[in-house]
């Protein structure tokens, strides 16, 4: 069983794929996404139902995955700011 990885950096995440064959040739995808330094590190790891019939599919749907749940993130904490600044009291009122 062969094991292949792809890591990139994408802003303060490091982004690492891991695919792996199956017995029956395909290959299974999972995704680590790390954030922080030293006792402060955060990795998630997310892995998928999906199969592939080639490596690179896998790698480029574990990537693409761990781009969404990062831009997923970055929206949903905007959307926080964006919220609490429209709940502050105005200064000038």
């Amino acid at each position: 069983m062969n094991n292949s990885n792809t890591t990139i950096d994408i802003g303060k995440y490091r982004v690492s794929t891991l695919t792996r064959r199956l017995p029956d040739s395909r290959y299974a995808a999972s995704v680590s996404i790390r954030s922080g330094q030293g006792s402060a590190t955060h990795d998630r790891v997310l892995r998928f139902t999906p199969l592939f019939d080639d490596h690179r599919a896998a790698i480029r749907y574990a990537l693409d995955q761990g781009r969404a749940w990062i831009d997923e993130r970055h929206t949903s904490q905007a959307l926080a700011v964006t919220r609490s600044a429209w709940l502050q009291p105005s200064a000038t009122a």
